[in-house]
């Protein structure tokens, strides 16, 4: 089943069907002929996977409808990145992550606007509240504009999985003037490649006896999580599909990616098959925190700026969360748009910029073969456009049993109030939290 707007107002196995967000600009490969009656069983098909379309666009085309049918670009600045774009401006080759300055030259005459977190974050909220947790609280949503969906229990009310599609896809039309795309399926990897299949503003039932003819007729990057280095090297094996995928065991799998476990993956995905729950908690796996310069630099205090204004605002997150951080992760971008990254995990968990910032330190000087005796007035060898760094690793502060040291427990016994250097430094930051929630979020700053 088929239905257009017209007819409706690797590390693990899961690594493979997993996806990033871009910003509500789906760059996944879409077949035509995948958009499709492919029957009306729904027996089985329980899992409904929701995706608005072109989200940042179309929230900014609905508060102002004299943008309606215009190449709307999201991302300003010469420094800026397209965040997402309307399927008018897509027509001139634009696609997310493209510097804005070439989205310019392909589309002079587009309306470019600035990113609006706070409204989108806002938007997607009353949507997903509004609309889809009205049908089921089984709902696990995957990013700002976009969800899995069980609707098992809902069918005692709703009759068929289709009939709940038909109704999200005209709710959040009529309430909100923006547009999602349904994908139907019985698990959460065909139903996502359905949704993708069926953009824009369509709704597309893949039955549970056809998921592997559907898979299969797709390429290798239609499956999500397959990205450029899996299918250059699925190529040079000779696999350029999923068809041709599927025709390969796992053994040969292992052999081609190197790991049983994507192995496993791939098969299953080639067949259609994802054994993956609807997770309505989502476990937080990071926290990080990244800015772009207005000039690319070579000066080393000016990208240890960043990362400890980085640092500041990801173990404040991480204490507002009641998080403790084990690893790590320095990110830096240079002038060519590449990016190099390097993790490192801690002995011990942290929520503290001032144990975060000086590894960030040394972790950034490895990347850049600077010797660990570098001064900060050292010229980089490599120009800087971006510099972060980001938390992973996390857990509960409360559960967290952290060992003490022999130098602990010598600081402990010296310190009058019994505390360590770690506990003075997680009061004083935290102490620091305070002063922003009452001045603002610039009033006080992590010294180095």
């Amino acid at each position: 089943m088929t239905m257009s707007a017209a007819s409706c107002a690797p590390h693990s196995e899961h690594d493979l069907v997993r996806h990033s967000y871009n910003g509500g600009m789906s760059t996944a490969p879409r077949l035509e002929a995948a958009k499709r009656d492919w029957g009306h069983d729904e027996t089985g098909c329980t899992v409904l996977h929701i995706d608005m379309d072109a989200f940042y666009a179309s929230l900014e085309v609905a508060r102002n409808p004299g943008l309606k049918g215009k190449p709307v670009i999201i991302g300003t600045g010469p420094r800026a990145v397209v965040s997402a774009a309307s399927y008018e401006a897509r027509k001139y080759g634009i696609n997310s992550a493209m510097p804005a300055a070439r989205a310019h030259r392909l589309c002079p005459n587009g309306i470019f606007l600035p990113v609006d977190m706070a409204y989108y974050r806002m938007m997607s909220h009353r949507i997903m509240h509004e609309v889809f947790l009205t049908v089921t609280d089984r709902f696990e949503q995957v990013s700002v504009d976009e969800g899995y969906m069980d609707v098992s229990a809902a069918l005692l009310e709703w009759g068929r999985p289709s009939a709940i599609g038909a109704w999200i896809r005209a709710q959040v039309a009529e309430r909100f003037h923006v547009t999602c795309s349904v994908g139907i399926a019985c698990n959460k990897l065909v139903s996502k490649m359905a949704s993708t299949n069926a953009k824009p503003d369509g709704m597309l039932l893949i039955p549970a006896a056809r998921s592997a003819e559907f898979v299969q007729m797709m390429p290798l990057r239609g499956i999500p999580g397959i990205g450029p280095s899996l299918e250059k090297r699925l190529n040079a094996w000779g696999v350029h599909s999923v068809a041709e995928l599927a025709q390969l065991d796992e053994a040969a799998l292992t052999r081609a990616t190197g790991s049983p476990a994507a192995a496993r993956g791939l098969w299953a995905a080639s067949h259609g098959l994802d054994s993956r729950e609807i997770t309505t908690v989502r476990e937080e796996k990071s926290i990080g925190s990244e800015e772009t310069l207005a000039e690319d630099t070579r000066d080393m205090r000016v990208v240890c700026g960043l990362l400890r204004s980085a640092c500041d605002e990801v173990t404040s997150t991480l204490r507002r969360k009641g998080l403790v951080a084990r690893t790590l992760t320095v990110k830096l971008r240079f002038a060519d748009l590449s990016y190099q990254t390097r993790s490192f995990t801690m002995e011990r968990p942290t929520d503290t910029a001032g144990v975060l910032y000086p590894e960030c330190v040394r972790q950034l000087k490895v990347m850049l073969g600077l010797p660990a005796s570098a001064e900060s007035a050292t010229p980089l060898p490599k120009t800087i456009r971006l510099a972060g760094m980001s938390t992973s690793s996390l857990s509960k502060a409360a559960a967290t049993a952290v060992q003490p040291s022999l130098d602990d427990m010598l600081e402990e016994a010296d310190n009058a109030r019994g505390q360590t250097s770690q506990a003075r430094l997680h009061d004083a930051e935290a102490a620091l939290d305070a002063v922003r929630r009452k001045f603002g979020s610039k009033a006080a700053q992590f010294g180095a």
